[in-house]
């Protein structure tokens, strides 16, 4: 009977680093015998045993020491790429391992210019390579088409990503954004709005889609200030249960968006240099009030606070494009306080009435008295209402209905403005809380700069709700504003001080359903 041989143990990769030591040890202690051999022989040779055989000894110890010593750290400064190195190989070869494979982010590796190197292996182990396969006659293996496929994404200017079922990366282009966790895990280094992140959609197309397709417009890999910060367009396809289920393309649009970018930075500097005269002109309001109320008329009384109701509200705006550059930089906070739909739509009252009656509109206001206090700063929430109202009277027909109504569902209050106007499609429902965007059909008829809907958006998430939108093409728009009751985030709001970086980031998702989308 034939005896099969014996299968030899697969080598790995990880056994080479203990060889690799063991090797080192022994050529250390071969050379430092070899060193300790002819420095005896040259003092013998000299006479110095002879003379001094303690001074002789010494010598020799000594000499051994500071070479051990020496050659101990001239070993750990040498081999230290190569453990790093092979960290890296062992990680991307799936080896058991229980060591933690080298962060290519972190500083020691910059300095070094050693993080290209673990980038490069990375990059390499995470391309999509399939085994050769019988190919017809005259047909390039499946391999040399990928290679040659990849090669040509890799030149493109925009990015490509390919992640399987289990949402890790198989393949990604070199343009593609990405960041390397401690674990060496890859991930797109991107930016997105904290409710609207492709994992969230990627959730919801697996409850509800087998083929999906969504695009994400203006999505930053920085934050601002930050160095070579870019923006792409995302368009992101699903295909349920394929090993590609998830595709992703990022198409650099820096060049565009930047300029909307310096355009917010010289608003917000604007705004700022403007804060001083708004000041000024609120005092002068206050002290001549003060100073003519024996003298003044009722009516001229009423003309004061308006005045005073009107330059409070010109700070609070300039306040919040401050606050809204804030927001960009994930810093905006305020101070909340318990108040009443009701108390912040009087702040606004009278200036809505007479730009409603001045635009020929019929403004009709129901917030019904014992609805549930919610927390706010009275300014910027009376921002967001004037916001909504005048988008109401500027994109509904002369003589049309604006209806402005607060009604409380469990535990949030929904305040909704609707009008019967113009209305919007779908796609652009869709885009509407984006900075800066604009339809064609606004930009040619309605003044404005495309930041109003995204300052609002910005105040109402900063009070831990959501807004949304309903609209239908050529029958008007309802804007939803859903905030939760006072009851429902006092124990935060005061443990934090009345702050609101407890409810800044709260659970929710945008949901895109025909033409209704929240945020």
């Amino acid at each position: 009977m034939a005896i099969s041989p014996l299968k030899s143990k697969p080598q790995l990769v990880k056994d080479f680093w203990p060889r690799f030591k063991r090797g080192v040890v022994f050529i250390i202690i071969g050379l430092q015998v070899l060193i300790l051999i002819a420095l005896a022989a040259l003092l013998s040779s000299s006479g110095f045993f002879d003379d001094n055989p303690l001074g002789f000894t010494a010598t020799l110890v000594a000499q051994s020491i500071l070479g051990v010593v020496a050659s101990v750290i001239i070993y750990h400064i040498v081999a230290r790429p190569i453990k790093h190195l092979l960290a890296a190989l062992v990680h991307v070869a799936g080896e058991p391992t229980d060591s933690t494979p080298p962060n290519p982010n972190e500083q020691q590796f910059e300095k070094s210019g050693f993080k290209p190197v673990l980038q490069t292996i990375y990059q390499l182990a995470s391309d999509v390579k399939d085994p050769i396969e019988d190919t017809p006659p005259g047909t390039a293996p499946a391999t040399a088409v990928h290679t040659v496929l990849g090669s040509a994404l890799d030149q493109a200017v925009c990015g490509f990503v390919v992640l399987n079922k289990q949402r890790q990366i198989t393949y990604a282009s070199k343009a593609t954004p990405l960041r390397v966790d401690t674990n060496g895990v890859q991930s797109l280094d991107l930016i997105f709005n904290d409710a609207d992140t492709i994992d969230r959609w990627w959730d919801e197309c697996e409850q509800n889609a087998v083929h999906a397709e969504k695009t994400w417009p203006r999505i930053p890999n920085k934050l601002p200030n930050e160095e070579n910060r870019r923006f792409f367009d995302i368009i992101a396809s699903y295909n349920k249960g394929t090993e590609a289920e998830m595709v992703i393309t990022l198409i650099d649009r820096t060049h565009l968006y930047e300029v909307g970018e310096e355009e917010l930075d010289f608003i917000a500097f604007a705004a700022h240099e403007l804060r001083g005269p708004i000041t000024v002109i609120r005092g002068y309001i206050d002290v001549l009030a003060d100073e003519l109320s024996t003298t003044l008329q009722d009516d001229q009384k009423e003309l004061f606070r308006r005045l005073a109701v009107s330059a409070n509200r010109l700070s609070g705006y300039v306040n919040n494009i401050l606050n809204t550059a804030r927001f960009d930089r994930r810093h905006l906070r305020m101070h909340l306080a318990e108040t009443s739909v009701a108390a912040v739509y009087d702040t606004i009252r009278d200036d809505m009435a007479l730009r409603a009656s001045s635009q020929n509109r019929l403004l009709s206001v129901t917030i019904p008295e014992g609805l549930p206090t919610i927390a706010a700063d009275t300014a910027s929430l009376g921002e967001v209402f004037g916001n909504l109202i005048d988008n109401a009277i500027k994109y509904s027909n002369e003589g049309g209905p604006i209806n402005v109504t607060a009604v409380s569902k469990g535990d949030v209050v929904e305040i909704a403005v609707e009008d019967h106007g113009i209305g919007m499609p779908s796609n652009v429902v869709s885009n509407l809380f984006q900075k800066f965007y604009r339809s064609h059909r606004s930009r040619e008829t309605v003044a404005g700069t495309g930041i109003g809907l995204y300052i609002s958006k910005a105040i109402v998430e900063s009070h831990g709700g959501n807004i949304g939108v309903r609209s239908e093409d050529g029958r008007g728009s309802t804007f939803i504003i859903s905030l939760p009751t006072y009851k429902v985030v006092a124990d935060k709001l005061k443990a934090g001080n009345n702050g609101n970086e407890t409810l800044i980031g709260n659970d929710g998702s945008w949901i895109k359903n025909h033409t209704m989308y929240r945020g």
